[in-house]
């Protein structure tokens, strides 16, 4: 009989710790940081350069979802309905819209039954949720946001700078906007997507993100770093 006491009081008290949870979504929202708090790059974007050919941001604490399947047509519709956008099934494609409900949404392909969803970092957990509860069939959803960050370097001599740092052929005829590829940047790697003629995101892995920030800096020596807050 004691045994079965002991259990009921654990369970009672396992109980009670999962009623006090903080959900996710508040945690992270509220005691997340970037991996480069430590660079203090607002300081830097208010005492530093004004002017410069590169241009470096931080899009910090995003939500990124990486989105494993082969979507069938209700998958496919279903898919639609979360996000408010559909697969880009091309090759090297993406799209973006702002969702009245979710807000801004980016879905970019990486590989035949691969994509990654980026949104605000606090409805990351709400679409991994609405995920799980609503679509059927065969699909891994999984959140990376804790190992991810997104880099966005744009100026006039952006071009120039990446071509420092990656063997992609950057020429608009071949890299026009909307374009996004996987590929080795410096000696790691990122998934290099361009928003504009002369803006770039840069996802990378939160532990190479102080390593690419450092070579960002000296490949922009040349040309002038200004750091946007």
């Amino acid at each position: 009989m004691s045994d079965v006491k002991v259990e009921a009081v654990e369970l009672e008290a396992t109980d009670k710790l999962v009623m006090n949870q903080v959900p996710l979504s508040a945690e992270l929202s509220g005691i997340g940081e970037s991996p480069l708090h430590h660079a203090d790059l607002a300081s830097i974007a208010e005492h530093g350069p004004q002017e410069g050919g590169v241009h470096f941001h931080e899009r910090k604490l995003m939500g990124l979802l990486t989105l494993r399947c082969r979507p069938s047509t209700e998958q496919q519709e279903m898919i639609k309905s979360l996000l408010g956008v559909a697969l880009p099934m091309q090759p090297l494609t993406s799209v973006t819209k702002d969702d009245s409900l979710i807000g801004k949404v980016s879905v970019r392909w990486v590989s035949p039954d691969e994509w990654l969803i980026i949104v605000e970092g606090d409805k990351a957990f709400e679409i991994e949720s609405s995920f799980h509860d609503k679509l059927m069939g065969h699909f891994s959803l999984v959140n990376i946001s804790g190992g991810t960050t997104i880099f966005e370097v744009s100026g006039s001599h952006v071009v120039e700078m990446l071509k420092k740092s990656t063997p992609v052929d950057l020429h608009a005829s071949e890299f026009p906007v909307g374009k996004v590829v996987s590929t080795v940047f410096a000696k790691s790697g990122a998934m290099i997507f361009r928003l504009a003629d002369d803006q770039f995101e840069l996802v990378v892995r939160r532990s190479f993100a102080d390593y690419l920030w450092l070579w960002i800096q000296d490949a922009s020596r040349e040309y002038g770093l200004v750091v946007k807050a």
